[in-house]
């Protein structure tokens, strides 16, 4: 008998990611967000839809119903969201919640969160899920993503997987940091500023990977915390030559020796030392990549652009990135190598 799943949060990038996957895998999907006007025609004929505000009370427990097999949650934040799990776990099979790489902290305590206040934390080469963490709490977005965490991983009598992903991208993403070359090169931007000396490397995470690393953890049910990137970590420049592969474009990256300069070279991978998710606990469970970033991006790419011509916000510090007069200037008074 076909096993039945549910995705919360089924229309964002992770969710449609996850539903297709199963799909493919003979799985019945449910979809439970607040609309699903989002939702792509593929898994609107595919899948079963489900009005959901887990803000309301009992709101989850409702759609949840007599049970799934599986829920998969891409939109757990808070501690209260953890909460409304562990009420939920007598009538699921397995569980997987994503959270986010960014709760790792360095030794000396140094967060992302915090970087611009306490200075970049330093990580090993390969960043494990023994890394020590974040102190949970409601201060700031990965404070929040431990407390969730830990409040599943301490109280849930169910099997729960808890995914750390890194720079995630995907069809239907609505934080596209690929939109950064993608307008450049649809603005006729040729010539293009990386600080860092363009080697800034934070591990990617391809929305199929992520997908399938669900999949194989509900096949092997059990409490685990498991890192969800991408088979390897590009650095800014690997990625917009990546990017201008999909164009056929040829783009003049110029590296910049340091930080951003007066905003210039500044981007949304921008960052001093480098940030990769050692996948070795994942490899031990039978997970193997089924994409690289060369192969997934150009769905992102592609995705971004739909939502850009449809009108389309995206967030602000993704806006903030193209002062293209700073970067005239800039070139203009000959600082560029």
């Amino acid at each position: 008998m076909a096993r039945a799943a549910m995705i919360i949060g089924g229309t964002g990038q992770i969710g449609r990611a996850v539903a297709r996957n199963l799909l493919g895998h003979g799985w019945h999907v449910h979809l439970a967000q607040r609309s699903i006007d989002d939702l792509p025609k593929d898994l609107a004929e595919r899948t079963k839809s489900v009005a959901l505000d887990r803000e309301q009370p009992g709101a989850l427990a409702t759609a949840i119903g007599d049970g799934f097999d599986a829920v998969i949650d891409t939109i757990a934040f808070t501690e209260d969201h953890a909460r409304q799990l562990l009420h939920i776990g007598p009538n699921i099979g397995g569980l997987v919640v994503i959270s986010s790489g960014s709760v790792y902290r360095d030794a000396m305590g140094r967060t992302l969160d915090e970087a611009s206040q306490t200075g970049f934390p330093q990580f090993p080469s390969s960043i494990s899920e023994e890394q020590p963490t974040v102190d949970p709490g409601p201060k700031t977005y990965s404070t929040r993503k431990a407390a969730m965490e830990q409040t599943l991983l301490q109280y849930s009598r169910e099997p729960v997987t808890i995914l750390r992903p890194g720079a995630i991208y995907g069809d239907g993403s609505r934080h596209p940091r690929e939109w950064w070359f993608v307008k450049r090169i649809r603005d006729g931007r040729r010539r293009v500023p990386l600080a860092f000396g363009g080697e800034s490397r934070f591990h990617t995470s391809a929305t199929a990977n992520i997908a399938e690393l669900c999949r194989v953890a509900l096949d092997q049910s059990e409490t685990r915390i498991l890192n969800a990137a991408d088979p390897t970590a590009p650095t800014v420049a690997e990625i917009g030559l990546a990017v201008a592969a999909v164009y056929k474009a040829e783009l003049d990256l110029v590296c910049i020796g340091g930080p951003p300069r007066g905003g210039v070279g500044s981007h949304p991978w921008c960052i001093p030392s480098p940030i990769v998710l050692d996948m070795a606990r994942a490899s031990a469970l039978g997970y193997r990549p089924i994409t690289r970033y060369q192969d997934a991006v150009a769905d992102a790419c592609h995705s971004a652009e739909l939502a850009a011509d449809a009108g389309a916000t995206f967030p602000e510090y993704i806006n903030a990135l193209f002062n293209y007069a700073a970067e005239d200037a800039f070139f203009t008074k000959g600082n560029a190598p």
